[in-house]
């Protein structure tokens, strides 16, 4: 069975065509990514909207997590 080269491109050409698919594969992998990472915070903020509004104002969980140091309001 005899081979035709029905496109008749050139190796250059060859090699530009497969750089470019293989750029566009990967710009196709972390478009994705993005928009996998983009949709797991979305459903997380929709979680949060199924929050009672009491969850969203109450004090934090750790006791010691409002401490803060004292403030000197003295002036020198």
């Amino acid at each position: 069975m005899a081979e035709h080269d029905y496109i008749q491109e050139t190796p250059t050409q060859r090699l530009s065509r497969w750089i470019f698919s293989e750029m566009m594969r990967g710009a196709a992998y972390a478009a994705v990514f993005v928009l996998g990472l983009g949709l797991l915070l979305w459903g997380i903020y929709l979680v949060g909207l199924l929050l009672p509004e009491d969850s969203k104002t109450a004090p934090g969980p750790m006791p010691y997590s409002a401490i803060s140091a004292p403030v000197d309001s003295a002036k020198a």
